[in-house]
Order: structure tokens, then C-alpha cells, then sequence
């Protein structure tokens, strides 16, 4: 079958667009024919070796498609899953606990495009800090994959949204996925822009996925007893801190959560992928699939994306 896979970790030019084996049959797993892989930044984590992998190691970690064999599924049925690697290549072994039955009204891409990300957004808005009408939460990178989700997400709880962009045209993303207030921090103050917007209250909760170039600052933008929940690190690892500042800051919550401990019962799994599948038939959830690449630019997806020039989803058509 064709894959993307590495045998080593380095840039995108490490990724290897060729033949690999059919995946070995694995008890609890299905073997699904992959149709769309998302293409996402653990991805390119894993590729760098931030995230180490045994090599070698076929890419990706979201997908859609049909299943060809296994035991929970029948062969033919339709699913999606995330935090299953291999999603870069033809056919894929997914442990079966990660899949879940992708609706008709939900089409392979837009399943591949919003099984992380929207899961994600989910856990993020309903559990992590489960957001209220009322509260006021600030979404760095809001017009991202999934600042695009989490901003619509917000809003359908009733939440007034602040985001942050670095540019007019992913301010306007933003604004049209429901933010209340938009700040374009490469050329404003947020933290002063924050103190303004709240008249110095601050925020109840900041969602930052940016990580090294805005944690610190996000712990200034939030009201007594807030929560920052740093969730990613597009810009770098975050500095260590004391956790004294916290304290000397209002008493402040820090989180710094991954999906698959929101996912880990089938239970929660079946919420959260259920809630955004319905949204996307019901049209409450709206997908910003930006661009969709062959497998055999995978690289080129990686380069993008890491370019940090890119809005909404990227996805790999198999």
C-alpha cells in the first residue's frame, strides 16, 4: 500500500512518500480503507521527534473511511477516528475502542477534518472549563482549526468570546464563526486590550494552544481564581514557571490537558463525537476545511501548516 512514513525524525522533507506492508492483523483492532487523514500538529511532533516514535513509523493520527475487516464493525461501515496513528496511508490497523460510526449526513472528509480538532473544541468547552452563559473566555489562535470550532463552541454555550488572530483576514474567520471581540496581536496590546474589553475585570478562562509566545501574558489577562488551559505550543514549549505565580497572580487554575484522557471511557468518546457530528448535520458547527492535498504532499500540508499561514483544517485525500 501507499504511505507517508519516516525513517527518521527531522523537517517535512523527512517525510517518505512510497510502498509499505499491509498493516498485521491485530486482536481489537479493524483494518479500515482510509479515505481523508487530518493533518495535524502532533503530526509534525512526532515527525520532529518532540514526541518520540519507534522507527520506522507511517504518519498521521486522524482519519476516516471504511472498514474491511474486524469485530465491532462490519466490513463496509463507515467511521472515523483520532489518536490512531497510521491515518497517512492507504489501509490503517485502529484499535476499535477509537472508532465510532461516522453518519451518513457527514461526509469522509469533513469526518477526517473534525474527529481531533472537535473533539477537542468539546472537551475543551464542556469539561475541561465547562463554559456557562455568562462566562467570558479568551481563544488565542481563533481562527485555527480548532480556535474555529472552540469559538463556535463558546457561543453555542453562550459565552462572549474575545479572540486573538494576525491578521484582518483571519479576524474576519473568526468573527464570522461567532467571536464577540477580535484582537490582532501583532499589532495591539492583548493583555491591555483584554483589561479594556473587561473594563479590568479580566477573562473567566483563556484557551491558549499558542504556548511559548503568549502563556505568560494569558495569566494576565484573567480575573481572580481564572483558568488558563494551555492546550498546545504552535509557538514553542512553554517556560517553566513557579508555581507561587499563580498565587501572586489572583489565585489562578493551570491545566495543561490532552484529548486522550477526555476520550479514554467509550461513554465520553460517544458524547463528544456525537455532539459535533449533529452540529455538523444540524449546520450549528461549521467546517473550515481549508486546503486538501494528495497524500503525496504531505510534506507540503506539514510545511503550511507549520508556516502558521494557514486557517481552518488541512486534510489528505487518500
Amino acid at each position: 500500500m501507499k504511505a507517508i512514513y519516516i525513517e527518521h525524525n527531522g523537517g517535512p522533507a523527512a517525510l517518505i512518500f512510497g510502498d509499505m506492508p499491509l498493516p498485521e492483523p491485530l486482536p481489537g483492532h479493524a483494518l479500515v480503507k482510509v479515505a481523508a487523514s487530518g493533518v495535524n500538529f502532533i503530526d509534525t511532533y512526532q515527525r520532529g521527534g518532540l514526541y518520540k516514535l519507534p522507527l520506522p513509523a507511517i504518519m498521521g493520527n486522524e482519519g476516516a473511511g471504511t472498514v474491511e475487516s474486524g469485530t465491532l464493525f462490519q466490513k463496509g461501515d463507515r467511521v472515523a477516528w483520532a489518536m490512531g496513528r497510521g491515518s497517512y496511508a492507504e489501509y490503517a490497523m485502529v484499535p476499535e475502542s477509537m472508532l465510532v460510526t461516522l453518519p451518513d449526513a457527514v461526509s469522509f472528509q469533513d469526518g477526517a477534518a473534525t474527529m481531533l480538532q472537535g473533539m477537542t473544541a468539546h472537551y475543551l468547552s464542556h469539561s475541561t472549563y465547562p463554559l456557562k452563559k455568562g462566562d467570558t473566555a479568551l481563544i488565542h489562535a481563533a481562527a485555527g482549526g480548532t480556535g474555529l470550532l472552540l469559538v463556535q463552541m463558546a457561543k453555542l454555550a453562550g459565552a462572549h468570546v474575545i479572540g486573538t488572530v494576525s491578521t484582518e483576514a483571519k479576524a474576519e474567520l473568526a468573527r464570522g464563526a461567532g467571536a464577540d471581540e477580535i484582537i490582532l496581536y501583532t499589532s495591539q496590546d492583548f493583555v491591555a486590550e483584554i483589561k479594556r474589553l473587561t473594563d479590568g475585570r479580566g477573562v473567566d478562562v483563556v484557551y491558549d494552544s499558542v504556548g511559548k509566545t503568549t502563556l505568560m501574558s494569558s495569566f494576565d489577562c484573567l480575573r481572580p481564581r481564572g483558568t488558563v488551559v494551555s492546550f498546545g505550543q504552535s509557538s514553542g514549549a512553554v517556560p517553566a514557571f513557579e508555581p507561587l505565580l499563580l498565587a501572586q497572580k489572583g489565585s489562578l487554575y493551570f491545566t495543561r490537558p490532552v484529548l486522550s484522557h477526555y476520550v479514554a471511557e467509550r461513554s465520553e468518546l460517544e458524547w463528544r463525537a456525537t455532539d459535533v457530528f449533529r452540529w455538523i448535520a444540524e449546520g450549528k458547527l461549521r467546517l473550515r476545511v481549508e486546503r486538501v492535498y494528495p497524500l503525496n504532499e504531505a510534506a507540503q500540508a506539514h510545511r503550511d501548516l507549520e508556516g502558521r499561514q494557514t486557517t481552518g483544517k488541512l486534510v489528505l485525500t487518500i
